[in-house]
């Protein structure tokens, strides 16, 4: 895979973009095809729950992942940006330019439309794209990558730029994160299971695609029925996904007002509350500490009553991952302190944590959402898939 990420680094980029637009249009024509292979995987799945959901494909989500490549062909070429440039005092030309990381590895579970997104988020990068999927998606994402070679073929770039790996076996995927002489980075789609093996395992240098324990804050002064349309749409329009919210605290002096609204309207999500909550919530039960440092993925919400915006960010420093944090609110310096303060990858305000995704930010599509710091956090689009390299032109001069 190396040689092909070679050829990819430098092909052009009409090259790039025509192999991710004549796969959107293979996806589609295909989709009958993809959808009966993936029905077989969904009908042997014995889980339930978010698994499912996540494994399952349709229709619209496969018409999804063909728009989603569109949007990464029509975005920018990422290896055209220079980033910065000077002239020194010597005459020397210095810049530095994006170039793509080389052979990308990335490890996820019963998620086969992350099998399209990642490989073209790859190649429209100028990257190489190995895949190791689970044993629950294996048959869907190895149609996937059928599509994703013919599409190479069309477009006179090597087919093993998009491989996927054949044994899905726990042993196999240790292997996976241990080829430092073929994979430059290694990223992780995956629960708190995946996540320990790569801290484990892995020798390949890689970026955390960590849990998603999201918070949203509504403030005392939150416009009542727009909280309840927001954390409603951000636990129950698609809860098995990382960035649902997990737990809501709310202001003491909001939560006669909103709490009863709240469980009237979240009529089948089971509420876990503290004390104070509870008062406001008969059907919730006692919550915990597990209860609120837990990525449910789940129609599953915790509930907190707080006094203050300093105790609601303490929560979150607490027991978030780093993910996506919000506040509902209509004072703008609680709104201000709220994005200065809190420590995540991403911060909203008076928005849904659901738009926290590469395609909804115009990213087009994303490898996963960093909860770490070092070389990018957040949505990983088309730049993340990049590094800088200095790029150095003299004549002549001597040090």
């Amino acid at each position: 895979m190396k040689a092909a990420a070679r050829v990819l680094a430098t092909a052009p980029d009409t090259v790039r973009r025509s192999v991710v637009l004549r796969a959107a249009d293979l996806l589609e024509e295909r989709t009958a095809d993809l959808l009966e292979v993936n029905a077989r995987e969904v009908d042997a799945y014995e889980q339930g729950g978010p698994g499912r959901d996540r494994l399952l494909l349709t229709s619209s989500r496969v018409a999804g992942m063909a728009a989603a490549l569109r949007e990464v062909a029509g975005a920018d070429d990422p290896l055209a940006d220079v980033v910065d440039q000077d002239t020194r005092p010597n005459g020397l030309h210095v810049e530095r330019v994006r170039v793509p990381l080389g052979v990308i590895g990335v490890v996820y579970e019963n998620r086969p439309n992350v099998t399209s997104d990642v490989a073209g988020l790859c190649l429209r990068s100028g990257n190489a794209a190995f895949l190791r999927g689970s044993s629950s998606a294996q048959a869907s994402n190895r149609a996937i990558v059928d599509v994703w070679h013919d599409a190479l073929d069309a477009s006179g770039l090597p087919r093993d730029a998009v491989a996927l790996v054949e044994d899905p076996s726990r042993d196999a995927a240790v292997a996976f994160m241990q080829l430092t002489d073929a994979l430059d980075c290694l990223i992780p789609r995956g629960g708190p299971s995946l996540i320990a093996a790569m801290r484990e395992h892995a020798r390949v240098p890689y970026v955390l695609d960590g849990d998603g324990n999201c918070h949203i804050f509504v403030d005392a002064t939150a416009n009542v029925p727009q909280a309840l349309e927001i954390v409603d749409n951000a636990k129950r329009s698609r809860p098995g996904v990382c960035n649902a919210v997990e737990t809501v605290l709310v202001h003491s002096a909001v939560a006669p007002a909103f709490l009863p609204a709240l469980a009237e309207r979240l009529d089948n999500v089971e509420l876990r509350a503290d004390a104070r909550a509870r008062t406001y919530l008969p059907r919730a039960v006692p919550a915990t500490d597990a209860d609120y440092a837990t990525e449910f993925l789940d129609l599953i919400l915790a509930v907190k009553v707080v006094d203050e915006l300093d105790e609601a960010i303490e929560h979150v420093a607490r027991y978030g991952t780093g993910h996506s944090e919000a506040i509902l609110t209509s004072d703008g310096d609680h709104a201000d302190q709220w994005v200065r303060r809190v420590d995540a990858a991403a911060v909203l305000v008076n928005a849904s944590t659901r738009f926290i995704d590469g395609g909804e930010l115009g990213l087009g599509g994303e490898v996963g959402i960093s909860t770490q710091k070092l070389h990018a956090r957040g949505p990983m689009g088309l730049r993340e898939l990049t590094c800088l390299k200095w790029v150095v032109r003299g004549e002549g001069q001597t040090r």
